[in-house]
């Protein structure tokens, strides 16, 4: 008698049950292969996978080996073992007959005939029918709960942790400074890498150690629980493949969002400062790539598209070269103009409208009048900064007693005979970061100790910007103009400047405020010269 070969397929959909799911799969499935003749070749086995989708790698290699002829028949313990899709189902049974490999069931006799194709198909569909309607009374239940504010399941944003008696969510004091420094830094105009090395040399990881990266700011910058807001049932479910989109939002009727339902981290104004950014540099990315370096890259606008059309459009930065000696000509253009050929507005010489910026800002924010108002109010800025100072250097302190902790206790181990290569690596981690959390307690510790600005400093400050401007020190330049103007708008007969002042509290209850200074007796106003 030929003695048929079979391979076992095994698999449990949850993390929250175990392997002595599988071994009672195999247990049937082996009784089964001794009671009809079969001789077991193979096993195939996937933890926690689901079968609404065929993402299961042992499924898949099993599908695989069936046209090597490695087997004769897949043998399940249940048919909703095998799949609980009925797509799926039906197109990997074609593959396995394709291939003349049977697919057998120990609970259920499906014995190939007409009756059997019925009672298999309604199998298949209770075994679909049961999994989806799972799901929806599981999201029920979520709802529920976050109707209530309290966690969910899975990991908590970084920031947050979760309260084990109440469920809520709480500030996480060790993770605090991630989110504020990088919500902080972004709006300022760093970068995703200068943001890294930042929290890199306080000391922050990510909860596996790591360095934090590009990944997780990007999920910071864009998680507006952080002002407070508790948000539910966000992003999109799996489509009809299996695949989740993390980036597909649901339509907002779906989104549960509760204000006040988080504890606050950052404000909504920070938040809405750096979503702003955000847009802004999707529209910008050129001038990471300009082989010109542009003052004004990101600042200046044309203003005739905001009068035509409601909106900006980014002048960019643009060289050709024209004439019978081909002379090089540097020029602003609005973006549009490239676009779809809209925008009627000329392109802007390079030399005249930066020169112009630069005289501005020596008239209005360098000169001998402001410095007064300006050291004053950053007296008045650092004051509030030494405070936040304290609180760092705080945690920073704990944060090195924590690691000190660590390594006494690693040391101790070894001392009593317990030595391993991770031990050892986990301690060089550990003293690495001992030597930077210091570093950075005698960095707060001299911030504290920082002079107070005087308006011989500032005068010293602007003796610098002439002395870049001489010199045609173009990046030192270009970081002036980035702290002090908001925007250049560009129309056809004229340019207005928006610059970023520091007023008194007698004239602007809000002293960091955007000032447009295009009207009046201090009129940034200037005729265009193409």
């Amino acid at each position: 008698m030929t003695i048929l070969r079979a391979s076992a397929y095994c698999r449990f959909s949850s993390d929250n049950q175990r392997d002595e799911s599988i071994d009672a799969q195999m247990r049937a499935i082996e009784d089964y292969c001794s009671k009809n003749g079969y001789q077991l070749v193979k096993v195939y086995a996937d933890r926690a996978k689901t079968a609404t989708s065929d993402r299961r790698p042992d499924f898949q290699q099993m599908i695989a080996d069936s046209e090597k002829g490695l087997f004769d028949a897949v043998i399940v313990h249940k048919l909703d073992r095998f799949s609980r899709d009925k797509y799926d189902s039906a197109k990997y049974k074609r593959k396995l007959k394709a291939n003349d490999v049977k697919l057998l069931s120990v609970t259920e006799n499906l014995d190939g005939s007409p009756e059997s194709i019925i009672l298999e198909s309604l199998l298949e569909g209770m075994a679909e029918y049961y999994s989806k309607n799972l799901a929806r009374e599981v999201m029920k239940g979520m709802k529920e709960t976050a109707y209530k504010c309290m966690h969910t399941g899975g990991l908590p944003p970084i920031g947050y942790t979760v309260d084990p008696i109440s469920k809520k969510y709480i500030i996480n004091e060790d993770e605090r400074g991630i989110i504020e420094i990088t919500f902080s830094m972004y709006r300022d105009g760093y970068g995703y890498n200068q943001i890294i090395t930042a929290l890199h040399e306080k000391g922050f990881r990510s909860r596996y150690g790591k360095p934090i990266g590009k990944n997780t700011l990007h999920g910071i910058l864009r998680n507006e629980k952080y002002t407070g807001v508790y948000i539910f049932n966000l992003t999109d479910s799996k489509d009809a493949l299996g695949k989740r989109n993390s980036n597909r939002k649901k339509d907002s009727e779906e989104v549960i969002r509760i204000e006040g339902g988080m504890p606050t981290i950052i404000s909504k104004e920070l938040f809405q400062q750096v979503q702003a950014k955000i847009a802004s540099n999707k529209r910008q990315t050129g001038r990471y790539k300009a082989k010109e370096l542009y003052l004004l890259s990101g600042l200046i606008v044309c203003g005739e598209c905001l009068n035509n059309l409601g909106y900006e459009y980014a002048m960019m930065g643009n060289t050709k070269f024209s004439g019978r000696n081909k002379l090089k000509y540097v020029t602003y253009r609005c973006g549009n103009r490239d676009q779809c050929k809209a925008c009627k507005n000329p392109e802007l010489r390079r030399e005249y409208i930066e020169s112009y910026v630069i005289d501005e800002l020596q008239k209005k924010i360098f000169n001998d009048e402001s410095i007064p108002m300006l050291a004053r109010q950053l007296t008045e800025f650092q004051a509030k900064k030494d405070v936040s100072y304290q609180s760092e250097a705080v945690r920073l302190e704990k944060k090195l007693g924590e690691t000190n902790k660590q390594i006494d206790n690693i040391v101790n181990a070894v001392a009593n005979g317990v030595s391993n290569p991770t031990l050892l690596n986990k301690l060089n981690e550990l003293e690495d970061l001992k030597l930077k959390l210091e570093q950075s307690i005698i960095e707060h510790q001299a911030k504290k100790e920082r002079a107070p600005v005087t308006e011989e400093v500032l005068r010293q400050l602007l003796s610098k910007f002439k002395d870049h401007i001489a010199a045609r020190n173009l990046p030192e330049i270009k970081k002036f103009v980035a702290s002090y103007v908001d925007k250049v708008i560009v129309y056809k007969e004229h340019v207005e400047l928006i610059l970023k002042l520091h007023l008194p509290e007698t004239q602007n209850p809000q002293p960091d405020s955007v000032v447009d200074l295009t009207n009046g007796g201090e009129g940034s106003r200037t005729p265009v010269r193409r």
